[in-house]
């Protein structure tokens, strides 16, 4: 009789380890498929900035100076062909709505020359700036969102050059649990030289992690965003804030005085 009642419960045992894993897997499956269920979203609306905000330095909010953001054929690009010279013209289009639990994906190309004018960092350099201040409060005469920035740059046809690096206006992140105050820090990419269209996908996570992927590949990740460092208008603002955590903000694309094309933008909500 012991021995009996002795293989019940290894046999009661064993059966509730079976539905507890089963329980589990079921729920993984629902999880995935809720996921997978969610559609991707274009940002694009047709050949339009319908949804989308320029602030470009030194002009108001809104003015989409000189024509320099345009949209054609599913492109959204950057053109400096009515500028006679750069003069610190950067600029930033904001996709006009915050987002905090996200993918977004995208491709982008480098054309052309760069405008004259610009400073010999910004050749082949561009970027998407993720949980970004508000555009309507940016200063007048500010040159960055204060932001997380995935910085794009293009190959210069000698040596390495990294794309979907992390640059950091007004914020710090931690690389592998340590923060660091670097402005830039350099990915793990490889150099993409000419004019090849190169995907990019980031994902969000709130305020706890982000990944940047090139061509499919993850080739950085951090943890920990707050607020801090300098930034070019609204110091005092800024400074009260030094030591929050980034947990939402809105998009942006830059342009930085090289030519540049955008296609297939592209969210998922998670």
């Amino acid at each position: 009789m012991v021995l009996m009642m002795s293989c019940m419960k290894k046999y009661l045992v064993f059966i509730s380890a079976i539905l507890l894993l089963a329980f589990q897997a079921c729920k993984g499956i629902k999880n995935n498929k809720s996921e997978t269920n969610q559609q991707w979203q274009s940002l694009l609306a047709g050949n339009s900035l319908e949804g989308w905000v320029v602030k470009i330095t030194n002009q108001p909010v809104g003015e989409n100076y000189k024509n320099t953001f345009r949209v054609k054929d599913g492109v959204l690009s950057i053109n400096y062909d009515e500028y006679d010279g750069f003069e610190n013209s950067f600029g930033h289009i904001f996709y006009d709505k915050e987002f905090s639990n996200y993918r977004f994906r995208m491709e982008y190309r480098f054309i052309g020359n760069q405008l004259k004018g610009g400073a010999g960092w910004a050749k082949r350099n561009s970027g998407i700036m993720v949980h970004c201040e508000e555009p309507r409060q940016m200063g007048i005469k500010q040159y960055f969102p204060v932001s997380l920035e995935v910085q794009l740059l293009g190959g210069l046809d000698d040596g390495l050059r990294t794309t979907g690096n992390v640059c950091t206006p007004g914020t710090h992140v931690a690389i592998d649990g340590v923060l660091v105050k670097k402005h830039c820090i350099s990915s793990k990419s490889k150099t993409y030289n000419g004019d090849q269209w190169v995907k990019v996908e980031i994902e969000v996570r709130n305020d706890s992690i982000i990944k940047h992927f090139i061509n499919d590949e993850l080739v950085m990740e951090y943890t920990d965003f707050e607020l801090g460092g300098g930034i070019d208008a609204n110091a005092d603002f800024w400074k009260s804030k030094e030591g929050l955590t980034l947990n939402k903000g809105y998009i942006s694309l830059q342009s930085e005085s090289h030519p540049v094309e955008f296609k297939n933008i592209e969210l998922l909500e998670l």
